[in-house]
């Protein structure tokens, strides 16, 4: 399940949060980006495998389709995760003064390789098993990354995060959260991917349209209790919610790419670089398989 593989991640994302750069090779900051990022990549590895897969029987390598879990949204994850921790390691390797390529192509895969790493400790383990569909989205997620730094030098489209909670948490804690931020990560119902297209970069120097300003689609999904229905057992009871009806969502709304607001303030540009990956909310309209187009007052 992607929720075991994101916890080990939160702490690389958040250990390289560098949003400036320098132009000559600064030999200290690089030995120091590497010795941190491989402690951290170490420490990460060896504590999943101790939370996730010590208890776990192991079994030859093999793959696993889950791919049509979730309703995708398992994947648009991955996706998301490979694309923000390129991010960090385009942004630790610029920060070092290595040259913009070698920073795009070593530091942009660094989410690929460490999803990798995961994936391939799924693929010995009975209970799982290595997932081309989560690889194709990490490899989409680094794509993008690189691609956009390699043919624009910047991040035009970002990919963005946004959560509401659900009333499903409630009827499946265990899987979907007890707590407020064990959901944010584990329910997949109040969870909004979003592709922020930010539109002022397409446009003439010249234009007036504010630099800050996106233009979002969204991808959600509801009604899921378990990864392809909606029946189960918990504590020795079994629970049967067919009723509730599967369905995809999308979305249409305005953003603001914090990270494009210009400010002087350090700490305030560090905030804006840390929580650049949350869409802002505004006013959206939804599409759900089973109603006709809405408006929300937020999403």
């Amino acid at each position: 399940m992607y929720f075991k593989k994101l916890i080990s991640l939160l702490i690389l994302i958040t250990t390289f949060n560098v949003s400036f750069a320098q132009d000559t090779l600064n030999v200290k900051r690089l030995k120091t980006v590497v010795a941190t990022e491989s402690i951290v990549y170490s420490v990460s590895m060896i504590g999943l495998y101790q939370l996730w897969y010590k208890n776990e029987p192991t079994s030859p390598f093999h793959l696993f389709n889950d791919n049509q879990q979730w309703l995708y949204m398992d994947k648009i994850g991955h996706a998301m995760t490979s694309y923000y921790v390129g991010k960090v390691g385009y942004e630790a390797l610029s920060w070092s003064g290595v040259t913009k390529k070698k920073a795009i192509w070593y530091g942009g895969t660094l989410g690929l390789a460490f999803l990798t790493s995961v994936e391939v400790f799924d693929g010995f383990s009975n209970g799982w098993g290595f997932s081309t569909g989560d690889m194709a989205a990490n490899i989409f997620g680094s794509g993008l990354f690189i691609g956009q730094q390699l043919g624009w030098k910047e991040q035009r489209v970002l990919l963005k995060y946004s959560f509401y909670p659900t009333d499903y948490a409630a009827k499946r804690p265990n899987l979907l959260g007890e707590k407020f931020l064990q959901q944010t990560l584990k329910d997949y119902n109040g969870q909004t991917y979003w592709l922020s297209v930010n539109v002022a970069s397409f446009l003439n120097e010249e234009s007036k349209f504010p630099k800050w300003l996106n233009i979002a689609v969204g991808y959600g999904a509801d009604g899921m209790l378990g990864g392809r229905d909606n029946k189960f057992i918990s504590n020795n009871e079994y629970f049967d919610y067919s009723d509730i009806k599967r369905q995809k969502q999308f979305y249409l709304s305005l953003d603001i790419d914090l990270t494009r607001i210009k400010t002087k303030n350090q700490f305030l540009s560090a905030v804006f670089n840390t929580f650049g990956f949350i869409k802002f909310p505004f006013p959206t309209l939804v599409y759900e398989e089973s109603e006709d187009i809405k408006l929300i007052p937020i999403q």
